[in-house]
Order: structure tokens, then C-alpha cells, then sequence
């Protein structure tokens, strides 16, 4: 009685088969597969071994020639590109044993698969948790393979993508890369490997937001990374925590839980956003648990991240708070860390002498001390709109040059007013909670986002907890 060995050859280069594989070619009397496949397997036949050509799209031809011949007494080799346990022809041949209750022995050797080699060539984009998805729908319904996109996306798996275009298939990487887009950032990292292992290879990574479909064929398989995958020194790295787990920055149960809810707030956000007004909406929403902040937080195009390069470059060393519940709610480790000081004037003992003698509110008084040390400091306010006002004022009779405005005062008197009066400063970047809503919890979190923008990337807040 012969056998029948099930081997992935790997996805194309010699020295990408395993010698476990090699031995069974070594030991065959017969190999059946594709005749395209031969050529890799050639070199290793024993003297007088036949190769047997299915042609394509004819895998149970193949496996049903395979149970003739060694149902003959011989050793038949089915060889199949990269790992046949993985869209090859494993599951085929076990399911025929079965049905044909055949006492042929069936042994499968592991190959390196497709999208191993291409990932080995990006860099380490499998490092988490990942998945594999065939956009083929000759056997699969589409709505079936739309259902599994849509669950990979949102439970943020890295996930490899195989059988990505043919001629008759052209749309369907166009609604996969829709449907990430939904609960991706455009920001992601994707890297595709076109003949991975071959001499006709080409490496190429890009961005969720940037992926062009049209460069994709039936030859390439595409990866596409996780919330935290980035990509580094022309590599794609999606982190394990092997590395930050033995350092100075080794995440803290806190920090997890923070990165947990950061993960599942942008799984349900309802489109998708630059990165750093993502990051400053992420924050608000972790503070408030209200996802209206979706519709309400105003920010001006690439506020956070200049506000950051300000405080990256030295030239932002202090911000200033309307109240000290505002100032308590900033990150201390942060602000050690970055040599920046937080002030709040209105414990100062010269406010209530000021305030009383220009019939000002105490926060307004502040506000004019703070401007009269520090014009160009970072401005936080989360609870008095008269201090936003105040510093509006300051500011049109150039008194005031703020590096920024955090601008969320709440309440009923004057709140939306004094946030429509910061907007027409077009040259100062601007972060607004509009209407109502606001809070020193928000001011405080929103300044905790400008100085960790540097983590946004990576999707990994609280580093200074």
C-alpha cells in the first residue's frame, strides 16, 4: 500500500523549502501538482520519478490521480504552493480520504506560506494577532467574505490578504480597503510583496489611505496592519511587548486599560480622521464617555501637532490654566518629562485686589496677570468663559500671542459666545469644545494629548501615568 504526502513548497524560492519537504521529494515515486510548481522540486527527484500535471483549477483531479497511484503501492507526492494546509490542497485530500474511505495514508508537511515570506520581506507587520482573508468568491459568497472583513477590521487584527484581484475580480479590494477605512486610520500601515520569493519580488509599503487598489494583481499578497503597527527605518513593525516590556516605558496596568478603551473608542467612531485631530477626540472621549464629542470638538487643521512641535522645540515651556482643577488633571510625569510648567493665577494673592478694583471676575484678572508673564504660553480654560474673553480681548490689542487654545469653558452665560470669539484668530492654532459642553476634566485631557502626540501613531496613550 503507497502513501500520499500533502508538501507546501514554500511561496517560490528554493531556499524557502523546508528539508522536511525536500526528504519527501527525495523518497517520491511519483509527484503530482502544477506543472509550474516542477521547476522547484525538479533538482531533488530520485532518478526515474514522474511528474504528473493537473493543469489549473483542477484540484480534485489531482487529488483523486493521487489516491490511483498509490493505491498502485507507490509514494505520491502532491506538491502545493506555499503552505497546503492554507487555501491549498490539504483540506481536499483529507475530505476525499473520507469520502472515499480509502486506508491510504495521508501525511502533510507544513510549507512556509505567502504571506510569511512577504512579511519576513516588510519587516515584522505579523508580530499580534492577525488573520488571513481570501477575497476569491468562486466558492465563498461574497456576502459571507464581507461579513469577515468587516470583523477583522474591527477587532483590529493585522490582517493578510490573499487572491486580491483577477480580471474578473477588480472591486472587491476597493471594498475591502472601504470597509478598514470605516474603522482604520488612513494612517495604517499596508505593505503588498508582488512574486514574494521570486526573481520577479517587489516590496512595497504604504498607507491604509494611500493604497492603490490598481497596483495589485493575482500575484501579490497584501498586509495590512493593526492600531498599532507603524513603520520604521523603511520597515513595518506591528509591537508584541516584548521589546517595551523591558523598558524604562514598559506599559503599566493603567497605561493597558487607557490603550484598551483608546482601541475600542476608534473601533466606533463613526469616520475616520487626521491623525492628530483623532487623538485629541480620543482623549476627549475617554474623559467624558460621550461620543458626541464627535460632532462637537473643533479643531484647527494640525493644531495638536503644532502645538507639539512647539513644545518639541523648546519654545512652549508653560501653560496656563483658568482654574486649578484644570491645572490638576494635567499630567505631572508629562510635564517633568518635557520641562514644562503649568501656572494658574487664580490663587494668586494679587487677584482679588486686581479683580475687585477692575470689577472683573477673579479668572478674568488671572487671565491678564498670566498674559502680563507668560503671552505666549499654551491657554487651557475649562470652566469660565469671562477668561476666555478676557484673553479674546488681550489678544486683539496685542497684549497676548498664545501658542495655542484649549478653548472648553461650560455652562449657560456666555459659553458658546466666548468660543465663537476665539475662531477668528486664524494664525493661533486652536482646539474648541463647541457649545455647551466642557469641563477642566477636558481642557486637562486635551493638553495631555498635545504633549503625547508623539504616541498617536502608535495608538498608545497614558505613557505618563
Amino acid at each position: 500500500m503507497g502513501k500520499v504526502i500533502i508538501a507546501g513548497i514554500g511561496p517560490g524560492s528554493k531556499e524557502d523549502i523546508t528539508p522536511a519537504v525536500l526528504e519527501a521529494v527525495r523518497e517520491a515515486d511519483v509527484v503530482v501538482g502544477y506543472k509550474y510548481y516542477f521547476q522547484f522540486v525538479e533538482p531533488y527527484l530520485p532518478k526515474g520519478c514522474e511528474c504528473v500535471d493537473t493543469g489549473m483549477k483542477k484540484e480534485r483531479e489531482r487529488a483523486e490521480q493521487a489516491f490511483e497511484l498509490a493505491e498502485q503501492g507507490k509514494t505520491v507526492v502532491i506538491i502545493s504552493s506555499g503552505d497546503a494546509g492554507i487555501y491549498g490542497m490539504a483540506p481536499l485530500v483529507y475530505e476525499m480520504k473520507h469520502e472515499r474511505q480509502s486506508e491510504i495514508q495521508v501525511e502533510a508537511l507544513p510549507g512556509i506560506s505567502a504571506f510569511q515570506k512577504a512579511a519576513s520581506l516588510l519587516g515584522a507587520p505579523i508580530g499580534h494577532d492577525m488573520c488571513i482573508i481570501s477575497l476569491s468568491d468562486l466558492m465563498t459568497p461574497w456576502e459571507v467574505i464581507e461579513r469577515r472583513i468587516k470583523a477583522a477590521a474591527e477587532g483590529d487584527f493585522v490582517t493578510a490578504v490573499y487572491n486580491p484581484k483577477s480580471q474578473g475580480r477588480y472591486w472587491q479590494l476597493y471594498r475591502l480597503q472601504e470597509l478598514f477605512l470605516e474603522y482604520r486610520s488612513a494612517d495604517t500601515p499596508v505593505g503588498y510583496v508582488r512574486q514574494a520569493g521570486r526573481e520577479e519580488q517587489n516590496v512595497k509599503i504604504t498607507t491604509l489611505g494611500d493604497f492603490n487598489p490598481e497596483d495589485i494583481d493575482m500575484f501579490t499578497v497584501v498586509l495590512i496592519g493593526n492600531s498599532q503597527s507603524y513603520v520604521t527605518d523603511g520597515k513595518m513593525i506591528t509591537p508584541r511587548g516584548y521589546y517595551t516590556g523591558t523598558q524604562e516605558r514598559a506599559e503599566k496596568p493603567g497605561q493597558q486599560i487607557m490603550m484598551e478603551s483608546f482601541r475600542t473608542i476608534a473601533g466606533e467612531l463613526k469616520r475616520d480622521y487626521p491623525l492628530d485631530h483623532k487623538w485629541a477626540l480620543l482623549h476627549a472621549i475617554h474623559t467624558t464617555a460621550d461620543f458626541e464629542m464627535e460632532d462637537i470638538l473643533y479643531t484647527d487643521v494640525g493644531a495638536v501637532e503644532t502645538i507639539y512641535n512647539k513644545v518639541r522645540n523648546g519654545t512652549l515651556k508653560t501653560i496656563v490654566t483658568d482654574v486649578t482643577m484644570a491645572a490638576s488633571g494635567i499630567r505631572k510625569g508629562a510635564l517633568q518629562r518635557l520641562d514644562i510648567e503649568v501656572k494658574c493665577y487664580l490663587n494668586d494673592a494679587r487677584v482679588a485686589e486686581f479683580s475687585s478694583a477692575n470689577n472683573i471676575t477673579r479668572t478674568q484678572a488671572g487671565i491678564r496677570l498670566a498674559v502680563e508673564e507668560h503671552p505666549d504660553a499654551l491657554f487651557a480654560f475649562g470652566n469660565a468663559p469671562t477668561a476666555l474673553m478676557e484673553l479674546c480681548d488681550l489678544i486683539r490689542k496685542g497684549k497676548a500671542k498664545p501658542a495655542g487654545i484649549i478653548a472648553a469653558p461650560v455652562g449657560f452665560v456666555h459659553v458658546r459666545e466666548s468660543k465663537h470669539m476665539v475662531k477668528p484668530f486664524r494664525d493661533i492654532p486652536k482646539i474648541i469644545v463647541e457649545g455647551r459642553k466642557g469641563g477642566s476634566n477636558l481642557a486637562a485631557t486635551l493638553c495631555n494629548a498635545i504633549m503625547t502626540f508623539d504616541d498617536a501613531k502608535q495608538l498608545k496613550p497614558g505613557r505618563d501615568l
